[in-house]
């Protein structure tokens, strides 16, 4: 599969279709992938962390999440037609479940609110089959939560444990499932206890300004991409 490097970290330049696509014919063929969902600010990161650029790199499949990824792209002359955020492929993957009767197992956000989220999801994508665990396990639990993935033998493990713990975690676990993939806070945004932002300010490319009005902690995060921009800058410099 095609790939290209942003700041040393691999992406691979798929729109959303093509991305489910991939993901779809892993199910159906008895596959198995690692999918990173890779924003501005894991990328940045995977600069200060020689490791998580390793593990990033040797994902199957690393999808642009964030505007942040499409304008660097074009910065640095790479053919990225548009951004795949882990909710919309998260969306995408419910939507092909709930067709082909997929078994998905939810692991992260706080205690209950996976719950809350399976009871929706239910509701709405009654074709698939759910489980899950929240993402606040400790060290001894972990085995238990490992058995528990296991048992329930999922195709698709959706594991929100943040960035980058969740690519820590999938990298060590790879295998429990067909599909495994880092969402971030998606749990949240599934069960109702965060709201996504209005459809005409994603289409703007405006979503990470709504999420920091809403999420104010996310302030810490943000200050890495002006470091982002900068060394952007400098790829694109040294390329000329």
């Amino acid at each position: 599969m095609e790939r290209y490097k942003i700041l040393g970290t691999n992406i691979n330049p798929v729109n959303l279709e093509e991305s489910i696509h991939i993901i779809k014919k892993t199910v159906k063929d008895g596959d198995s992938i690692r999918v990173v969902t890779a924003n501005p600010e894991i990328i940045y990161q995977a600069t200060e962390d020689l490791t998580l650029q390793t593990i990033i790199n040797t994902a199957d499949l690393v999808v642009p999440d964030g505007i942040g990824v499409v304008w660097a792209a074009r910065q640095l002359g790479i053919d990225i037609r548009e951004r795949v955020t882990g909710i919309d492929l998260t969306e995408k993957i419910l939507e092909a479940g709930n067709r082909m009767g997929w078994r998905i197992f939810l692991l992260g956000a706080k205690p209950g609110i996976a719950e809350i989220a399976i009871s929706k999801l239910y509701q709405k994508y009654p074709g698939n089959t759910f489980s899950c665990y929240h993402g606040y396990f400790t060290q001894e639990e972990e085995p238990e939560v490992i058995r528990r993935i296991k048992n329930f033998d999922p195709d698709i493990l959706l594991v929100g444990l943040g960035a980058p713990l969740q690519e820590y975690w999938n990298n060590e676990n790879n295998g429990l499932a067909k599909v495994n993939m880092g969402i971030g806070g998606t749990i949240d945004v599934l069960s109702g206890h965060i709201s996504r932002a209005p459809r005409w300010i994603r289409a703007v490319g405006l979503e990470w300004l709504y999420r920091l009005g809403r999420e104010p902690s996310r302030i810490s995060r943000q200050k890495k991409l002006p470091s982002f921009v900068k060394k952007v800058f400098e790829q694109k410099k040294t390329k000329q």
